[in-house]
């Protein structure tokens, strides 16, 4: 079977599932847990999903928010201080100018691109002096989770499953983030949902 040629956002040809639901749920308090308020942040959510759900939570107080996905609600653009790109990543962050962005998410996102390193790097290259980046992705033990649900349970959707590229475990993943310019002992890398995922914290120096 052929790779998956992804030409739509997650969510956008169906409701998300509660397995997502609650993926996003249990990234989001992590990340409240890191950040506290986002009141006065720059955000970037990219691979936000069509509708953009943590971005519409998490950014609401927020100076502003971005968000970048294939496809995007349409209302996105009307939120006051929403910016709404579409686009494939990584190619599409070079909309956004260097040292722009507080905070970055990327949240059960890198496993579908071809260039992970490559995006890692323009995630960096948009955070500002002080700027953090917040990493989840599936383990190799979230395969098995992950595939079980969607080939066995039918709860997660299949082509999703056919379209990772990746998994990672901490000792995966840190070498990436490291390799894209992310000084050692400012990344935080660890397995987070009971070992399903891999949650990384990269913050740059003030």
């Amino acid at each position: 079977m052929p790779p998956v040629d992804r030409t739509h956002s997650l969510g956008e040809s169906r409701p998300l599932n509660v397995v997502d639901r609650f993926g996003n749920w249990l990234s989001l308090r992590k990340i409240e847990h890191k950040v506290g308020t986002p009141a006065g942040k720059r955000i970037a959510d990219f691979g936000s999903g069509y509708n953009a759900v943590i971005a519409r939570q998490f950014g609401r107080d927020a100076a502003s928010m971005t968000v970048i996905d294939l496809s995007l609600a349409p209302d996105l653009a009307s939120i006051p201080n929403m910016t709404a790109i579409t686009g494939r990543l990584p190619g599409a962050i070079g909309e956004l100018s260097d040292g722009t962005i507080d905070i970055a998410l990327c949240i059960s996102v890198l496993e579908h691109l071809q260039e992970p390193e490559r995006a890692l790097s323009e995630f960096r290259r948009v955070l500002a002096p002080g700027g953090v980046l917040f990493v989840n992705v599936p383990s190799w033990r979230g395969k098995w989770f992950l595939e079980f649900s969607a080939f066995r349970l039918g709860l997660s959707p299949r082509e999703e499953m056919d379209d990772h590229k990746s998994y990672y475990d901490p000792r995966d993943l840190w070498p990436l983030l490291v390799r894209a310019g992310f000084v050692p002992h400012a990344i935080t890398c660890r397995r987070h949902k009971g070992g399903l995922n891999t949650f990384a914290v990269c913050r740059m120096a003030p």
